[in-house]
C-alpha cells in the first residue's frame, strides 16, 4: 500500500537545496551573475539552518535519529548494493544518510567561506573552491546512488521525494505532511530574498547584510570568477 514517508518540509528543503546549489554553481561561471551566485549561497545557508532544526523536530524519517548509521554500515550497504542485495529502508539508507551529512557540512562550509572571501579577499578563495567542487562530486555520487537504489529496490526514489509516498506497511507511514513546517520554510526563503533585495546596492555593487557590519563588495573587477570559483 502507498504510505506517506517524506513530509512536505523535507521535500521542499531537498529541491530548494538542490536548486540553490545548481544556481550557485552555474552563476559562479559568469562574473555578471555574482549577485545571483551570492544570493543562492546565502539561501543554502538558511536552508541548512532550517534542516538542522527540522532534523530534531520534524516527522519520523526527517529526524536525524532515524538515520544515525555509522560509517561501517554505510560501506556495508554500498558493497551489498553492488552485489544487488542491499536491504530496503523505508527512510534514508546508511549510504544516503552519510551523503546527507556530507552535503549539509560542505554546503555550510562553502557558503561561509564564500562570505569570508567577499569580506577578506583571496584568503579563503581556494578553500571555497575545493569545498564547492567536493560538494559537486558528492551530489553526483548521491544521484548515482538514487538511481541504483531505485533499480535494485524497484521504486522511484526521486518521485517519492516529490509526492512523499512509497510502498510499504501502514505502520511505517507518517501521520501528517506537516504543513506548518512548510509554511515556515517558505517564509524563511521569502525573508532571505527580502533581506538580499533590501541590502543590495546595484550602483555601488555592494551587499549589506544585517548580521555583518561590513558591506560585501560585489564589484566584478574585485573578484575573478573562473569555472570553479563559487563565492556564496
Amino acid at each position: 500500500m502507498r504510505i506517506l514517508v517524506w513530509d512536505i518540509p523535507t521535500r521542499l528543503f531537498h529541491w530548494l537545496f538542490a536548486g540553490a546549489f545548481a544556481v550557485a554553481y552555474i552563476a559562479g561561471e559568469e562574473e555578471s551573475l555574482l549577485p545571483i551566485h551570492v544570493f543562492a549561497g546565502l539561501l543554502i545557508l538558511v536552508l541548512i539552518a532550517f534542516r538542522l532544526v527540522w532534523g530534531l523536530i520534524g516527522s519520523r524519517y526527517a529526524k536525524f535519529s532515524s538515520f544515525l548509521f555509522n560509517p561501517l554500515a554505510a560501506m556495508r550497504y554500498l558493497v551489498e548494493m553492488v552485489q544487488g542485495k542491499a536491504r530496503h529502508f523505508v527512510g534514508h539508507n546508511p549510504a544516503g544518510s552519510w551523503a546527507i551529512y556530507g552535503l549539509l557540512l560542505l554546503g555550510a562550509a562553502a557558503s561561509i567561506t564564500g562570505l569570508l572571501t567577499l569580506l577578506s579577499g583571496e584568503s579563503y578563495k581556494e578553500i571555497h573552491e575545493v569545498l564547492v567542487n567536493a560538494m559537486l562530486v558528492l551530489v553526483i555520487a548521491h544521484i548515482i546512488g538514487v538511481v541504483a537504489g531505485s533499480v535494485i529496490h524497484k521504486e522511484h526514489l526521486a518521485k517519492s521525494m516529490v509526492n512523499g509516498h512509497k510502498e510499504g506497511n501502514a505502520e511505517d507511514g507518517i501521520p501528517s505532511p506537516r504543513y506548518l513546517g512548510a509554511v515556515v520554510l517558505l517564509a524563511l526563503v521569502a525573508v532571505t530574498g527580502g533581506i538580499f533585495l533590501n541590502g543590495y546596492d546595484a550602483a555601488q555593487k555592494t551587499l549589506k547584510l544585517p548580521f555583518i557590519s561590513q558591506p560585501l563588495n560585489l564589484a566584478q573587477e574585485e573578484h575573478e570568477h573562473g569555472g570553479h570559483d563559487h563565492d556564496d
